[in-house]
C-alpha cells in the first residue's frame, strides 16, 4: 500500500481531552504512522471552553499536526446543529481542500456534524468510520431513554426521542405549567405522540415549537442517509454492529474490528501482584459523571463488611461538579475511600498493577471501553455492568464479574463474594487476557483504507 494521507475527524482532541474515543484515535494516528501514512488530526473546541479565538487554526500534539475549528465563533442555534451544520460548510471545505487526505478515517461527527459527510462526498474523498458510539442512532449517543431505562433506536415516529428531547429541554422542563406535567412519564409519552400531529395544524406548523419537533424526529432519516458517504463502517463491539445493522445503517457495509491497546505499555505489568493477607483494594478509572455510574459503586462499596477493603476512584474532579459534590457527600466519613485526580494516559497499566479488581459500573451500553481492555491486559480482573458491550469481555466467574445494571445490591454481593474469598483474585487474574494491539487493528483497518480507495475489499 502506497503512503496514504490519513484525515482523522474526531469530535474533541488532546491535551484537554484525553478520553475513550481521543485515546483511541490517538493510538490510530501514532500506528498509522509507524505503517509509513500521514495522519492528520481535525477536531473542535465546543461551545463554552476556552479556544484559540479564530475560526480555524493548528497545533501540534504529539509530533502530530491538530487542525482544530473554534466553535465559540458557530455557536448552536436549535436542535439540528448538533447532528447537521450546513453553516460548518464552508470552513470544513476550506481545511480538507488544504490537507488533500487520500481518505477520512472518522472518529467522531459531534461538533462537525453530519456536513462533514457532505464536504467529503463532494470532494469525492473516500470515507470510513469507527463507530464509537450510538451517535448515528441516538442523540444522546448512549441509547438511554428518558427514563434512564436502555433503548433500542427510535420507533416509527421517533415518539421515544421527543420524549428524551422534551424532557431535556430547559424551555419545556422548567416551563411553569409545561414542566410539572412532563416530570411525569405518562403524560411525557402522551404528549410526545400528539406532537408530530400537532405540527400539521395551520397557524402551528410554522411556529417554535414545530421546528424543535421536526429537528427531532427527522435527526434518524438525516443521518442514515449521510452515512451513505461512509464505505465502510467499523464496529469494535457485536453489540454495535447489531444496534446500527437493526437500525438500517448499511449493515452490508460494517465491519467488526476489535479495538487494539498499545501492548508495550502492559508488557511490564502482566503478573499477579497481590499480597497475601492484604485487604482487596478495587478501582475506579474514568468519568466521574452519572451514566459511568461512580455513585453505585460507592454506594455498594459502604455496604461491605469487614476491615480488609479499600476504594480509589481516578478521574476529573470538575466535569460535572454537582454529581462531584454527592460523591464526596456520599465518601464522607469512610476512611477506605481515596479520590484521586487523572493522570497520562501512560501510566494506567501501573495504575492498575496497583488494584486488585477494576470496577466499571456504567449505567449504559458501553463500547469495550479502552480501560477494560487495558484492564484485561494488564492481568487485573473487572468487575462490570452486565450489558453487551462489555459482557463480550468479561466472563463472569473466569476473568471477573458482571453485575445487573443499575444494581446497588447485585454489585456489593459480587464485591463481598471477593473479600471473602481473596483467593479467587489470584484465578481470575490468570485468565485475564487482551492481546490485539494497536497495530493488529490498525493492519486491519489499512485493509479497509485499500478497499475503500481501490474498490476492492
Amino acid at each position: 500500500m502506497k503512503r496514504l494521507r490519513v484525515l482523522l475527524p474526531v469530535h474533541v482532541f488532546f491535551p484537554t481531552h484525553f478520553y475513550g474515543t481521543e485515546t483511541y484515535t490517538l493510538e490510530l494516528a501514532k500506528s498509522l504512522t509507524k505503517l509509513g501514512h500521514e495522519p492528520v488530526i481535525l477536531t473542535a473546541t465546543p461551545y463554552g471552553e476556552k479556544g484559540a479565538g479564530t475560526l480555524h487554526s493548528t497545533y501540534e500534539y504529539d509530533e502530530l499536526t491538530v487542525h482544530c475549528i473554534d466553535l465559540n465563533l458557530k455557536p448552536h442555534s436549535r436542535f439540528k446543529d448538533t447532528y447537521y451544520r450546513p453553516d460548518l460548510y464552508p470552513i470544513l471545505e476550506e481545511i480538507i481542500t488544504r490537507i488533500k487526505p487520500d481518505i477520512a478515517h472518522v472518529t467522531h461527527l459531534i461538533n462537525h456534524s453530519s456536513s462533514l459527510l457532505e464536504v467529503l462526498r463532494d470532494a469525492r474523498i473516500p470515507a470510513i468510520a469507527t463507530l464509537t458510539d450510538f451517535f448515528g442512532i441516538c442523540f444522546n449517543n448512549k441509547l438511554e431513554r428518558y427514563d434512564a431505562t436502555l433503548c433500542e433506536g427510535p420507533d416509527k415516529r421517533s415518539t421515544n426521542c421527543l420524549c428524551c428531547y422534551v424532557r431535556k429541554v430547559e424551555a419545556f422542563s422548567n416551563h411553569p405549567f409545561w414542566g410539572p406535567l412532563i416530570s411525569n412519564d405518562v403524560f411525557l409519552r402522551m404528549i410526545s405522540r400528539m406532537l408530530p400531529l400537532g405540527i400539521t395544524v395551520p397557524g402551528f406548523r410554522k411556529g417554535a415549537v414545530a421546528g424543535h419537533v421536526l429537528d427531532v424526529t427527522r435527526r434518524i432519516n438525516t443521518l442514515r442517509y449521510l452515512y451513505s458517504a461512509y464505505r465502510y463502517l467499523v464496529a469494535p463491539t457485536d453489540f454495535l454492529f447489531e444496534a446500527y445493522a437493526s437500525n438500517s445503517f448499511y449493515p452490508e457495509r460494517l465491519r467488526k474490528i476489535n479495538f487494539g491497546i498499545n501492548l508495550d505499555l502492559v508488557k511490564d505489568y502482566q503478573r499477579p501482584r497481590r499480597k497475601p493477607g492484604s485487604g482487596v483494594r478495587f478501582g475506579y478509572i474514568g468519568q466521574l459523571t452519572s451514566h459511568k455510574g461512580a455513585d453505585l459503586l460507592i454506594r455498594a462499596f459502604l455496604r461491605l463488611k469487614g476491615d480488609n477493603k479499600s476504594l480509589v476512584l481516578y478521574g476529573p474532579q470538575d466535569q460535572d461538579p454537582a454529581y462531584m459534590q454527592g460523591l464526596f457527600s456520599l465518601a464522607s466519613g469512610d476512611q477506605g475511600i481515596e479520590f484521586r485526580g487523572t493522570f497520562p494516559q501512560r501510566e494506567l497499566p501501573r495504575r492498575l498493577s496497583e488494584i486488585d479488581v477494576l470496577v466499571i459500573p456504567s449505567r449504559w451500553y458501553e463500547n469495550s471501553p479502552l480501560v477494560l481492555l487495558y484492564s484485561l491486559a494488564a492481568k487485573t480482573p473487572v468487575i462490570a455492568t452486565d450489558v453487551k458491550g462489555m459482557s463480550e469481555f468479561v466472563r463472569h466467574g473466569f476473568n471477573g464479574f458482571t453485575f445487573a445494571m443499575n444494581s446497588v445490591e447485585h454489585l456489593a454481593e459480587t464485591m463481598q463474594h471477593i473479600i471473602d474469598e481473596p483467593g479467587m483474585i489470584e484465578r481470575l487474574s490468570d485468565n485475564a487476557v487482551y492481546a490485539n494491539d494497536v497495530l493488529d487493528h490498525t493492519n486491519e483497518v489499512c485493509k479497509l483504507y485499500d478497499a475503500a480507495i481501490y474498490g476492492k475489499e
